[in-house]
């Protein structure tokens, strides 16, 4: 049943809308642009910022256009003289509240507020600067967040982000008036509250209040140091959204421009995370099978059920705080990030004769909470940091900038050797379900020695950008060694933004589901939406990207991760087998639990 539409005009023109639809939303359908800071296509309506007032023929004060729903004959102006004067007026307000020293800010050239102040022309401000000494005061404790009050509009787009779509509260309002401010738990450091370090807040914060934490100079020095061999590795979310910085449409893969990139950039090798996240298929699927057959044979009482992905940092961190009695659910798998750094400063040291103290191994990701999975204290099982800096993919796009590069005119590269090849369900790691997709491609083909039962290998049931996903896959005719599998019905679950974990835990503790294989990825889309991702994000720019990183998929020449021929290569020169004593030392790790305040 189609729903009653509403007919108005905006700035005399007519347009029909749903009811129900506000000012903002009509506007967009005759293509004029209104101003806004405080909203967010992926959060609810505040209208606290008041830049996207209009003006409503009869109403005696301009209207939130955000905040505004339409009605039958409204006659509404969205650039008359006072609604042009009174933008003005609010962004004049707002940057007497801002520290507006742009070209020192790490979001020059990339600021709302910025490029409002530009739109409407503001000179001297005509309020009193109202920053004061101690809003200066940055918040750097984070290995991944930077702070910045002298610089917040208090548009509350982190706290709606942190509140709705992370289900963490990790920052909330605080005081009124003049004094109101954007704050942490009784004014804590970030690194002392619980915060799981996705960025999301970043991702959505129209002003360089909230930053990750930079570490550009430190691997430009490390390129530059001649006793140093700098490895890069590459996410897979990295190569559908690096172009989005650089000039590039969104949804476009630009793999082989970013290998070239890089190698101009000074790197002594280029090397793919995607190898480590085949090798982390193996681990995770040999995992999962073992705990099954401990589970449902063995009837081992310490082998618990669902098992949980382990790759994403900010899940685990939440996990930690919030749902520690469970922590022996998640797999012990590290994240292809750190069995990546693990095996870099090992094996291929080794294969390449340079000493595990001389090499660097710098990590390009999608992810801000990846700065912080690096300096964990469990992640130090080549004898050193495993990972010694992590780079968002916007660093990466800056970095590339600052060389000079023309992005555009740059040739197709390939990975280097050894750690580079991979396989297309290491590309789809990405996008959330991917991680499930690509156990499944394995662990059913291991069990039942045939490709899992979906057309093109693509399962479908557990793709999409639904917050929580089910699937069931039957196994049978299976091989005589998994006899106890036979004619089991595989029950798994796919959960991406943190408030939507939180819903698949609660309901997992409270026995209302039952699965055996949950994966989790903290942030929205899964690290395709990661908090270190070129700005700004939407359910459509991050379709676009899902779309892309499919695509890449289903032009691999290798399609499953135990057909990727360095990853046998590996095991058979170094680990051994999947679970054996080597792999337990250097790919797999245990978590503590963490207060919640």
């Amino acid at each position: 049943m189609s729903k009653y539409l509403v007919n108005l005009k905006i700035n005399n023109m007519p347009v029909a809308v749903e009811e129900g639809t506000t000012i903002l939303e009509a506007a967009k359908k005759l293509n004029f642009r209104i101003p806004t800071l405080c909203n967010h296509p992926d959060l609810s309506v505040a209208g606290n910022c008041r830049v996207c007032v209009v003006e409503v023929k009869g109403a005696r004060l301009l209207a939130a256009s955000c905040a505004t729903p339409v009605s039958e004959g409204m006659e509404v102006f969205t650039n008359s003289e006072k609604v042009r004067k009174a933008r003005k007026h609010i962004v004049e307000l707002l940057l007497s509240e801002h520290n507006a020293d742009c070209t020192k800010c790490f979001k020059n050239g990339h600021c709302e507020l910025q490029e409002l102040a530009s739109e409407y022309r503001i000179g001297d401000h005509v309020f009193l600067d109202l920053v004061t000494p101690e809003s200066m005061i940055q918040d750097i404790s984070s290995p991944s967040i930077v702070k910045d009050d002298s610089k917040c509009i208090r548009c509350q787009r982190c706290v709606r982000t942190c509140a709705e779509l992370q289900g963490v509260s990790a920052l909330a309002v605080v005081n009124k008036g003049d004094h109101q401010k954007i704050s942490t738990f009784l004014n804590k450091p970030l690194h002392e509250v619980v915060c799981t370090n996705c960025g999301q807040c970043i991702n959505r914060c129209p002003t360089g209040a909230l930053t990750e934490r930079n570490y550009i100079e430190e691997v430009w020095n490390a390129i530059y140091d001649p006793s140093k061999f700098v490895v890069v590795q590459t996410a897979p979310a990295t190569r559908i959204a690096l172009g989005e910085d650089l000039g590039v449409p969104v949804g476009e893969r630009v793999t082989g421009k970013m290998v070239s990139a890089l190698k101009k950039l000074g790197f002594n090798k280029v090397l793919d995370t995607d190898f480590t996240a085949d090798l982390t298929i193996m681990e995770e699927g040999t995992e999962l099978l073992t705990r099954l057959k401990k589970a449902l044979v063995d009837k081992d009482e310490k082998t618990v059920l669902p098992m949980m992905t382990s790759c994403s940092p900010g899940w685990i961190k939440f996990q930690e705080h919030m749902y520690s009695d469970m922590l022996d659910n998640l797999s012990t798998c590290k994240s292809p990030q750190q069995m990546f750094g693990a095996v870099a400063k090992t094996y291929y040291a080794d294969k390449i004769n340079i000493k595990a103290q001389d090499m660097i191994v710098v990590s390009i990701m999608p992810c801000v909470a990846k700065k912080f999975e690096c300096e964990r204290p469990e992640m130090r099982d080549s004898g050193y940091q495993d990972v010694d800096y992590v780079l968002t993919t916007r660093e990466l796009a800056m970095m590339i900038k600052q060389a000079g590069i023309d992005f555009h005119k740059l040739d197709e590269d390939h990975y280097d050797s050894i750690l580079g090849e991979s396989s297309g369900a290491a590309v789809i790691f990405g996008a959330t379900g991917g991680v499930m997709e690509a156990a499944l491609r394995t662990a059913y083909e291991i069990v039942t020695g045939r490709e899992v039962p979906f057309t093109n290998l693509n399962i479908q049931p557990v793709r999409g950008m639904e917050g929580i996903k089910d699937a069931t896959i039957k196994i049978k005719n299976v091989k005589p060694e998994w006899s106890f599998l036979e004619g089991v019905d595989l029950h798994v679950a796919i959960a991406h933004g943190l408030a939507n974990a939180r819903q698949l835990m609660e309901k997992v503790r409270r026995g209302e589901a039952v699965y055996h294989f949950i994966e989790v990825m903290g942030c929205p889309g899964g690290c395709l939406g990661g908090g270190g991702q070129p700005i700004p994000t939407s359910p459509e720019i991050r379709k676009k990207r899902a779309e892309a990183i499919y695509s890449e998929d289903e032009e691999m020449p290798i399609r499953k991760s135990h057909e990727n021929p360095e990853v046998l290569e590996i095991y058979k020169e170094f680990l051994g087998e999947p679970l054996s004593h080597k792999s337990h030392d250097l790919l797999h790790t245990h978590y503590k639990p963490r207060k919640r305040y």
